[in-house]
């Protein structure tokens, strides 16, 4: 026995040159045998290791699953454009048509018709109860007068559509009391999309990734394609919530499966690759939406990709972390000697057999079943999962927040979602190193801080400023997504190995319930302009010195029970290298086992 003098841990070391060591694992297996040890159980990561947990069937995995990813964004956010308002006015038709304003040209029925603004532009919502004709002399009056009687619009609106040839506002005339309707299709959305977390979450452990991403592509698809053929408000918005309950089990799934197959040392670099989808995606709809004016072509334009998905799912590997973990040894073997020959190692087949495979212990699967109640149930726990909740909730609210608030920047609606869009890579690589060097709580807590920062900069700048307001909501922006990038990390080593799939379950849970609130938070807007910037700031300031609260974990052993939370020991360093390069070897008939 030699104690590891950065980890304070006791391991058994062999004492052998390179050439043997390169042979351990197989021995064991010889040995098991022959019958030396009872029962041997080994890490899945050693299988990964044999077979390459870094190759190029990892990155057909992350290409495979990347069209799926792209199409999230697109459905996400698509409430940009097919929930916009255009300009719009009353309709005046019916007064002209053998009226007294039969004689008048176009825009003189307006001057008499519908008041003017004070911006000079025509009122949405209001007409005049009876034809102004004084107003032909001086139009100016309007604005001044105050007895002339006004009435809400009688006969519908006129819409500006040099720009949307059709959204939901002009479809159903969602606007001016109605207007609040265009925002609640999002929460609707987000609201299944939250639902949809819950219930994926249950169902990828039970029936699989694979199985699972496939109920989830169909779902959908048909969800989405019928979506676009609704023909009545109601009946859009239930399709929606289905759409995003199903869109749900893309996101989750994908994640888990390139995750799942990747080696320890890669997973925050395929993560940071896989992610690069969604901004992919994020940049693709603002040209999807530049070309497809029409909200039913958009929708079922942003859909399509998704039957694509379904073809290449036919090579789509199920987890053989997961396969292991419920009893399926055939299934997972066959995937695994299908990963060592893609990746040009010898199978596991010819060196291993099924009772030897069926051994390996997977790190995730526990003897106790955990629930969510054990987040709450001790003190230090429920402090942690408070806090987290909080930033959770927080980076969401932000990113949606900003990301769905587009206008007042003096640019194209569309060029500014592609900015916004694209600022979101420089910010995901900046981020990727930044966590390795300065630590996550520092990039948590100084990205939300100065993504709050930025929205009161706006807050302040006067309109006519548009070139610098652009400049720091594009600079916010980036900051929010960095923050986005960084808690996903953060959480997993947060979270002890027993219960870290129930804690990303439930900040996954609240950090939706964030999403769902940002729609109707913008439509305080009515009340008071400055009123949802100020909301939205006041939550990433909140949330990023909430985060200063949460413990550091660059470089330090991630816990694995609650008493590692409870009852911390002195501050153990052990590079992620040696843990995952470590073979363990334990016999069932040790009382005692040795941590990592």
């Amino acid at each position: 026995m030699q104690c590891c003098s950065q980890c304070g841990e006791k391991r058994t070391l062999q004492r052998t040159g390179p050439s043997v060591q390169k042979f351990i694992v197989p021995l064991s297996f010889a040995v098991f045998h022959a019958g030396a040890i009872p029962l041997v159980k080994m890490k899945f990561e050693n299988i990964l290791e044999e077979v390459n947990g870094f190759g190029p069937f990892q990155i057909f995995i992350l290409f495979l699953l990347w069209t799926p990813r792209i199409v999230l964004p697109c459905h996400f956010l698509l409430n940009i454009f097919i929930a916009a308002v255009p300009p719009h006015h009353c309709d005046i038709s019916k007064l002209a048509d053998g009226g007294l304003l039969e004689n008048l040209t176009q825009e003189q029925r307006l001057s008499v018709s519908v008041p003017v603004k004070e911006d000079g532009g025509l009122k949405s919502c209001e007409m005049f109860a009876e034809p102004q004709f004084q107003l032909l002399a001086n139009s100016s009056d309007t604005l001044h007068n105050t007895d002339m009687q006004m009435v809400q619009c009688q006969s519908g609106w006129v819409y500006d559509n040099s720009t949307f040839t059709s959204t939901l506002a002009t479809e159903w005339d969602l606007v001016c009391d109605r207007k609040s309707l265009t925002k609640t299709t999002g929460t609707i959305f987000f609201f299944g999309v939250m639902m949809g977390a819950i219930a994926f979450g249950y169902l990828c452990d039970k029936y699989g990734r694979r199985n699972t991403l496939l109920a989830s592509y169909i779902m959908a698809i048909v969800f989405g394609f019928s979506s676009a053929f609704a023909n009545s408000y109601i009946l859009f918005a239930g399709l929606r919530f289905l759409t995003g309950f199903g869109l749900t089990g893309i996101s989750i799934n994908s994640a888990v499966l390139t995750i799942e197959w990747v080696d320890t040392g890669h997973r925050s670099f395929i993560g940071v690759m896989g992610s690069l989808a969604w901004s992919v995606g994020n940049m693709l709809l603002a040209g999807f939406a530049f070309l497809v004016t029409d909200w039913r072509s958009l929708i079922m334009t942003v859909t399509a990709p998704l039957g694509f998905a379904v073809i290449t799912w036919w090579w789509v590997p199920e987890s053989a972390r997961w396969l292991l973990a419920n009893g399926k040894v055939e299934s997972a073997q066959f995937y695994l000697d299908k990963c060592a020959s893609f990746n040009k190692r010898p199978k596991l087949s010819s060196k291993i057999k099924l009772d030897v495979l069926s051994s390996v212990e997977i790190q995730e699967k526990q003897e106790k079943n955990y629930t969510y109640l054990d987040l709450i149930k001790t003190p230090k726990m429920r402090l942690l999962s408070l806090k987290a909740g909080i930033v959770w909730f927080g980076v969401a609210l932000t990113y949606y927040g900003i990301s769905l608030n587009i206008s007042g920047f003096g640019l194209n609606m569309y060029l500014t979602h592609f900015i916004y869009a694209a600022i979101e890579v420089p910010a995901k690589l900046m981020i990727y190193f930044l966590l390795n060097i300065i630590g996550r709580r520092k990039c948590q807590a100084g990205t939300l801080l100065l993504t709050g920062f930025c929205i009161a900069i706006n807050i302040f700048l006067p309109t006519g400023l548009w070139h610098v307001r652009a400049v720091v909501a594009i600079l916010g922006k980036g900051l929010s997504e960095a923050s986005f990038t960084t808690v996903f990390l953060y959480t997993t080593e947060l979270y002890p190995t027993v219960i870290r799939q129930n804690g990303l379950g439930y900040v996954s849970f609240i950090s939706r319930l964030g999403v769902s609130i940002a729609p109707l938070i913008l439509l305080l807007e009515d009340v008071w302009t400055l009123l949802p910037q100020i909301i939205i700031g006041c939550m990433a300031i909140i949330s990023g010195l909430v985060s200063l609260l949460l413990p550091e974990t660059m470089n330090a052993r991630l816990p694995e029970i609650i008493d590692d939370i409870e009852k911390p020991r002195k501050k153990e360093i052990c590079s992620q290298t040696s843990e995952s390069a470590s073979v363990v070897l334990e016999s069932k008939s040790t009382t005692t086992e040795t941590k990592e």
